[in-house]
């Protein structure tokens, strides 16, 4: 079974994209429905999809009615963005090095494919302290105090690259490694779900190739959809897809990080050299929805907005969150659609990084949304 299959067998649905597009204008229970044909155009499918995170993702923002886009304010970003100097060589990605291990070599690849394994959930309660590293005399939060982490593992002497020592790694280890900064720093959330999704990435890569993540990129051709598709056939922490009112909804985020990680750590280079990397879509997170919602690109119902914003928890799955999710695919796949049709030409990974940077330096965001879930 090829893996476009599996994932249409594995989510038990067939998506009717071809009833979708025959529908037509609809009623939508938010302001900003498609009330004219130019506005529906605006949402027309690649040709392929496959991937399914588009076509999926779109049925859930023709229905729902909790979160949507504002058209006019995402005009206005795109506008902005351009009027700031906004080029496809601007927004080139950059790889951290001070942050991320990179010796060039296959280890990479497997440290790369660890990172993005763990790399989900860093929020702290409302109230709490976030967990947080020491790392080079400074102190790290979220995601640069995982890939620092890692990084602090493999300088002192832990070999995270080795799958037979990843699929037995112990409690006390995955402990060390994500130590906090003070004696009283609270321990990285979700603990026990890295230590699965750290053994998972160690077996799989022994069960199926030959301890190496380089095999997988060769057997996907270097092609990163094929690449992500194997993530989610192969490891079921990758394997972010829910349903929306019996509806499969395909996400992938971990997934396609880690294909663009790839690409962007070896400079789409050797191991990075991956066709197709413009078919990938963002990775539907807390922190894009925070900043889109900030420019009033995606705006919440009232009851939705005022749970965020107290901070209480969503379900995992719940509409709310999957329209936030979905909401937030389509907001940065017409940023750069609009974005291209005045020149400048951008992936969707590369809006979803001006987004995410933009992110760590904005003053006085209101709250993201909070789920608890090994997705993101």
């Amino acid at each position: 079974m090829d893996c476009v299959s599996w994932l249409l067998t594995n989510a038990n649905i067939v998506c009717r994209i071809e009833a979708l597009e025959k529908k037509g204008k609809h009623s939508m229970t938010h302001p900003h429905s498609w009330d004219t044909e130019d506005e529906q155009d605006n949402y027309t499918l690649p040709s392929p999809d496959p991937l399914m995170v588009l076509s999926s993702t779109r049925r859930v923002l023709e229905v729902g009615k909790h979160a949507w886009i504002n058209p006019t304010a995402l005009e206005a970003l795109s506008t902005q963005w351009i009027q700031s100097g906004l080029t496809a060589s601007t927004a080139s990605s950059a790889w951290y090095e001070q942050y991320h291990f990179n010796d060039g070599t296959a280890r990479t690849v497997n440290w790369i494919l660890l990172l993005d394994a763990l790399n989900f959930c860093f929020w702290a309660e409302a109230g709490q302290e976030r967990w947080s590293i020491a790392y080079n005399h400074t102190v790290l939060n979220g995601y640069w105090a995982e890939a620092a982490s890692l990084t602090r593992a493999v300088e002192e002497g832990i070999p995270l690259w080795d799958a037979a020592y990843l699929s037995t790694i112990t409690e006390d280890t995955i402990a060390h490694i994500f130590r906090g900064s003070l004696a009283t720093t609270p321990a990285i959330p979700l603990f026990e779900q890295r230590v699965h999704n750290a053994r998972e990435v160690g077996q799989v890569l022994l069960a199926r190739y030959d301890g190496q993540f380089t095999n997988a990129i060769e057997q996907a051709a270097y092609n990163a959809v094929t690449l992500v598709q194997l993530l989610a056939r192969d490891f079921s922490s990758f394997r972010d897809i829910a349903f929306y009112h019996s509806h499969a909804v395909h996400f992938l985020k971990r997934a396609q990080i880690c294909v663009a990680d790839l690409f962007h750590a070896f400079h789409a280079t050797h191991w990075g050299a991956l066709s197709n990397i413009d078919q990938l879509t963002c990775f539907a997170d807390y922190k894009v929805p925070q900043v889109l919602r900030h420019y009033h690109v995606i705006e919440y119902a009232p009851t939705l907005a005022q749970r965020i914003d107290r901070q209480e928890l969503l379900a995992a799955g719940c509409p709310e969150e999957l329209e936030i999710r979905a909401a937030t695919v389509w907001a940065c796949e017409l940023l750069r659609r609009s974005l291209a049709r005045q020149g400048v030409i951008l992936t969707a990974i590369a809006v979803d990084q001006q987004l995410w940077l933009a992110g760590q330096h904005l003053a006085a965001l209101r709250p993201y949304h909070r789920t608890r879930t090994i997705y993101y």
